[in-house]
């Protein structure tokens, strides 16, 4: 089959959207899904730190067998796998048929993301391997924007239920539309690394002080983020009492921000370098977590108040992940496969720990919320300064 690279981009990107529509599609639903599986709201949202975990261990453990199979397979098999969960937690009648089909769900996912950027690597280099980079940022930046909105309309139309057999769909039209449209893209004459040689490769990664502190900004940082997201229903459904259709408007906010804090980053990166721009974000989620803190303490947390500093907080987003992401690849341009899969094992069990840290204890207050984010955002501090060195200023000149 002949190789078109812009077909190849559009599949990829396709393929990128399934896992933030897994993510954000259900969350206005989530107060009418635990009343369906008799839960309450805050260990339902444990199934979002469920997919979280299940998503880190699906990119750690089919990245390298993608390497020793092919793209297809693999992405084909984790797209079967999806399909049927999704199909299956429509018959979840219980928090622990919901957990479990959620992690196999989750699973699925990892094997079809992970393999997106493989496909990518195979396919691309230079600038162009950085355009399709970047119409997967934007893709990965729109679906959760847009999925909200859909999952709102779903639940409307016929019930929580609908959102899944949404997801279902989705990924039957991808199984077909990759199956038949996208090429082997793996150079078989290229040779795979030994399930040995993956280990010393992890292992490499996790030993390199300064790799280690960029991988501790990005895990920290999104920690911070889904400790905002997992407890986002009952913050805005409950706690605000907002309505499940005006949802999706202050969740997508945060989105909005954080797209435009990409550009904000791109511009300052002309005088500044990607380490500069990793402090000032880190520096200023620090301080909108701490602001978070004190609206609660001193009860003047109303909403006007919280989704500013929430803004603030998963803006800077933006200009972490890339600087941090960066910084790490230019030690391990070698392995960068390796490391960027390190990368997302650890990002997503930090998300998914911080998200178990918000709503395991059932605390019906912004309490769980706010502290886990301001201790998210010290460890993101904490770590890049203990752990690289301080970017020079005339690096930026």
């Amino acid at each position: 089959m002949e190789l078109n690279p812009r077909r190849v981009a559009w599949l990829v990107a396709a393929n990128t959207a399934l896992a933030p529509f897994a993510i954000d599609a259900y969350l206005p639903a989530i107060g009418i899904l635990a009343e369906s599986i008799n839960a309450s709201i805050h260990h339902t949202e444990l199934s979002i730190s469920m997919f979280l975990f299940g998503f880190a261990l699906g990119q750690l453990c089919f990245g390298p067998l993608s390497d020793r199979l092919g793209r297809k397979p693999v992405l084909l098999s984790g797209l079967v796998v999806f399909m049927l969960a999704s199909l299956m937690i429509t018959t979840a009648d219980s928090l622990t048929s919901l957990l479990v089909w959620r992690f196999i769900q989750a699973l699925g996912g990892g094997a079809c993301v992970v393999n997106s950027a493989a496909i990518v690597r195979d396919c691309f280099s230079g600038r162009e391997a950085a355009k399709v980079m970047s119409t997967m940022a934007m893709i990965m930046m729109l679906a959760p924007l847009v999925a909200p909105a859909v999952g709102s309309l779903l639940l409307h139309i016929a019930g929580w239920w609908l959102i899944f057999v949404f997801l279902a769909v989705y990924a039957g039209f991808l199984f077909w539309l990759l199956g038949t449209r996208l090429p082997e893209t793996r150079d078989i004459n290229l040779p795979a690394a030994s399930p040995r040689q993956v280990i010393r490769n992890y292992a490499s990664v996790l030993r390199h002080k300064e790799g280690m502190g960029y991988i501790c900004a990005v895990a920290a940082s999104f920690a911070g983020l889904f400790a905002f997201v997992t407890a986002s229903p009952f913050l805005y459904l409950d706690y605000f009492s907002l309505s499940p259709s005006v949802y999706p408007l202050v969740f997508g906010v945060n989105v909005v921000v954080i797209a435009l804090s990409n550009r904000v980053n791109i511009h300052l990166l002309r005088n500044r370098t990607p380490q500069q721009n990793l402090r000032l974000g880190l520096a200023v989620q620090l301080v909108a977590a701490l602001g978070l803190v004190l609206a609660t303490a001193l009860n003047v947390a109303s909403l006007y108040v919280v989704v500013p500093l929430v803004m603030m907080f998963t803006g800077m987003i933006g200009l972490i992940t890339p600087n941090a992401i960066s910084s790490l690849l230019d030690h391990f341009g070698h392995i960068s496969a390796t490391a960027t899969a390190l990368l997302g094992g650890i990002q997503f069990s930090c998300g998914a720990l911080a998200g178990v840290l918000v709503g395991l204890f059932q605390v019906e207050h912004l309490w769980p919320m706010v502290l886990t984010m301001l201790g998210a955002a010290l460890l993101g501090n904490i770590g890049v300064r203990m752990l690289t060195q301080a970017p020079k200023v005339d690096d930026a000149l």
